[in-house]
């Protein structure tokens, strides 16, 4: 595989690729939401970066997994803080790593209990392959494939930095 991307230089890019779309899109006064841990870490750089108004918002999804039943009761489950009102709101939902595209449905369905909102868009600092659900993020950092033995994940907060790891 070749080097890790570097998180600092994918959220440069991500930063200016939401401006360009929120600007294309006409959306003036959009809700920031991060997926916890890694989604929030990026949302938060992302949220400074964009001098958003409203406060942001986080998910915790891990009881909207479709594979809570095997993994089990995830200890360090936290609560979800939104701050705003969904209903007919334009979201921002950010992730680190788009993959499967389970943890972004499971957003989605806990982002339905709190409203309707207007439109939701996906940011992830890093898409890779491996999706088994037809979702795709509207402004991604980076696409990267690896096989299905291999994984990525964000480590952070400070500092933020990718881990790789292969199956044995």
């Amino acid at each position: 595989m070749s080097p890790l991307p570097d998180p600092h230089t994918l959220l440069k890019k991500i930063t200016q690729e939401t401006r360009t779309f929120l600007d294309r899109h006409h959306i003036n006064d959009p809700h920031m939401v991060g997926i916890h841990t890694g989604g929030s870490w990026v949302a938060q750089a992302l949220h400074q970066a964009l001098s958003l108004k409203q406060e942001l918002g986080t998910l915790d999804i891990s009881f909207y997994r479709d594979d809570y039943t095997r993994i089990g009761l995830n200890p360090q489950v936290k609560p979800s803080h939104l701050p705003f009102v969904v209903e007919d709101r334009d979201i921002l939902l950010v992730d680190d790593v788009l993959h499967t595209g389970r943890t972004i449905r499971a957003a989605l369905n806990e982002l339905f209990d709190y409203g309707r909102p207007r439109s939701i868009h996906l940011i992830v600092l890093l898409d890779r392959s491996g999706r088994e659900l037809p979702i795709q993020a509207d402004v991604s950092g980076q696409h990267l494939s690896l096989r299905p033995d291999q994984h990525i994940k964000l480590q952070g907060p400070e500092p933020l930095q990718f881990i790789f790891s292969e199956d044995c």
